[in-house]
């Protein structure tokens, strides 16, 4: 299993050898850059700075672009985890220029004509949707047409809301279940910082010592297809281990397992 970004960089050989299937202006500067409007990860937005596709060009071509970057991974792997599916039903675009993601608007994607085309071509569709952030019914509508798994992560469940669609027992099998994603903290340092009302309702830990392998246990014994937990769940790791912090364009990215750690 392998994840595929949905937006590709300015400066990629993609945009370079493929112009015309991106928004730009004259000397190939992008138009609308990306992101996602103010959410729990970030109060002004999330300003990505890529460029946003011309469906229209892509549309012309059969998505021939698309399904050929489809074919490439998965010439690697078995299945794609499709990143920032929301895309695919509508993208944030941002007026190139502007300082954050709060003066976007939301942009009509391909939608269901598009996997109706990858799914002749590619005779499946070996996806899974990552559709967390805000996700409203046409991006749910699309999912569930195509019986593309979406994504749960067991950090987001315990808000006190019976209704919650992170909560292990709301799932439909058709699922796949992280204990948290490469953008959350990890299970240790998450259950530390929560309310003393949520680490009742997570259930009792020894100061959240245990938090990795407990969000392990509950996420493997869900009715959720698939579970998968960051090596740092595993390892049962706290704050030092972090991956990313969304929002945040330096310092990421830096962790890294040790033999030693692996081995213990």
């Amino acid at each position: 299993m392998s994840d595929l970004p949905f937006f590709v960089s300015p400066d990629s050989s993609d945009i370079w050898a493929n112009p015309e299937f991106f928004l730009l202006d004259e000397h190939r500067r992008p138009k609308f850059v990306a992101g996602v409007p103010p959410d729990y990860f970030s109060a002004q937005g999330q300003l990505w700075g890529n460029p946003v596709y011309n469906w229209d060009a892509l549309r012309a071509t059969g998505y021939r672009w698309c399904i050929d970057r489809f074919r490439a991974l998965l010439s690697h792997v078995d299945l794609v985890r499709l990143d920032h599916f929301r895309g695919f039903a509508a993208a944030w675009h941002i007026p190139i220029g502007a300082p954050t993601a709060q003066t976007g608007s939301w942009q009509p994607g391909p939608g269901a004509e598009f996997f109706r085309k990858v799914g002749e071509e590619l005779t499946g569709l070996p996806f899974i949707a990552e559709d967390l952030g805000l996700i409203t019914r046409d991006v749910e509508a699309l999912r569930d047409q195509f019986q593309i798994p979406g994504t749960r992560v067991l950090q987001f469940a315990f808000d006190g809301h019976e209704d919650n669609p992170h909560l292990p027992q709301n799932f439909v099998s058709n699922t796949v279940v992280y204990t948290g994603t490469h953008d959350n903290p990890t299970s240790r340092e998450w259950f530390e910082e929560l309310a003393k009302w949520q680490q009742q309702a997570v259930g009792t830990f020894n100061q959240g010592n245990e938090a990795g392998p407990a969000l392990i246990g509950l996420a493997w014994s869900s009715r959720a297809a698939l579970a998968i937990a960051p090596l740092q769940d595993l390892l049962n790791l706290g704050r030092e281990a972090r991956m990313n912090i969304p929002g945040r364009a330096g310092g990421n990215w830096h962790w890294r397992c040790a033999g030693e750690l692996a081995h213990a």
